[in-house]
């Protein structure tokens, strides 16, 4: 009778033993860019994004076809806009998300509401978190994402491959000292510019630019003649507002001719994913903003 239950007991343990082993070699722990430990899939395949940004990035290793959800503004590529919505991704509806059966959901620190992703953790859904702060954080976080979905390599190329243009970047800017005065218009009513910790000042220092709006605050708010008195010798907007809207601006500001961007017909309006969205597009940014700050730099050039 004893010899019976302990046979019981050993096989009762292998058992125990050969679905762990099952269950760990499904699964891996990473540590997210908040120093949680998440376990994951070792092979996700239902992907919830739930942020703009980490669509993007997602689809830039060409691995859009996990995605099984994404957010209101998930609109690049084209393809992202046709998959399922969960909602903003600071107003993230949870139901829709549970409805998607995703294996893995990646969160951004920045917008997320913390009370969605702690009830999804409750409910054995992984969520797991990046927090990018800059263009080295960026990259680091497309790394990542490659290293979850086990695209390493292609995460490796497309990182090196912003790399490459960054430098291509500073080594242009290094052939000047000139820096001239930059005014990056984010809102319309009120005026929004951007500070110091933003990846737009970023992109403007980098461009060869002075942001005439830097400073501890992330969006402070000016008055027109806060602004006319700042001198801004470039003008760049990027309000999500529509193209009639933009014209209306410009428009507003050439009511001051003798401001230098105004003189100098150096107002531009642009993208504004390509300044604010941390992604590689961001790189795209800064090979723009180059252009409109130091137009000389590409005389000559096609």
């Amino acid at each position: 009778m004893i010899k019976l239950q302990y046979i019981t007991i050993a096989f009762t343990i292998a058992i125990l033993l050969f679905v762990f082993i099952i269950t760990s070699s499904d699964a891996k722990t990473a540590i997210d860019q908040l120093g949680r430990h998440v376990t994951v899939p070792e092979n996700p395949e239902r992907i919830v994004s739930l942020a703009p940004s980490i669509t993007e990035i997602v689809f830039a290793l060409d691995q859009g076809y996990r995605l099984k959800g994404v957010t209101t503004y998930s609109d690049f590529p084209s393809e992202a806009d046709k998959l399922p919505k969960v909602g903003s991704y600071v107003q993230l509806d949870l139901e829709k998300i549970v409805a998607l059966k995703p294996d893995l959901c990646i969160a951004i620190k920045d917008g997320n509401p913390i009370a969605v992703a702690r009830r999804l953790e409750s409910l054995k859904i992984p969520v797991y978190a990046v927090n990018p702060r800059n263009l080295e954080t960026v990259m680091q976080t497309v790394q990542e994402i490659g290293g979850l979905l086990n695209v390493e390599e292609k995460a490796d190329k497309l990182v090196q491959s912003m790399n490459h243009r960054i430098q291509k970047v500073k080594s242009l800017v290094a052939k000047t000292a000139y820096r001239p005065r930059v005014f990056f218009q984010i809102g319309v009513s009120p005026i929004v510019s951007v500070g110091t910790h933003t990846f737009s000042h970023e992109l403007i220092v980098l461009a060869g630019g002075k942001n005439v709006a830097q400073g501890p605050i992330a969006y402070p708010r000016y008055s027109i003649e806060q602004v006319l008195a700042l001198s801004p010798e470039v003008i760049i907007i990027t309000s999500m507002a529509r193209a009639a809207v933009f014209k209306q601006i410009k428009d507003e500001w050439n009511r001051w001719p003798n401001m230098p961007a105004v003189r100098n017909h150096r107002i531009f309006v642009e993208d504004s994913n390509l300044f604010d969205r941390p992604t590689p597009r961001l790189v795209d940014g800064l090979e723009l903003m180059v252009r409109l700050i130091h137009p000389e730099l590409f005389e000559g050039t096609q």
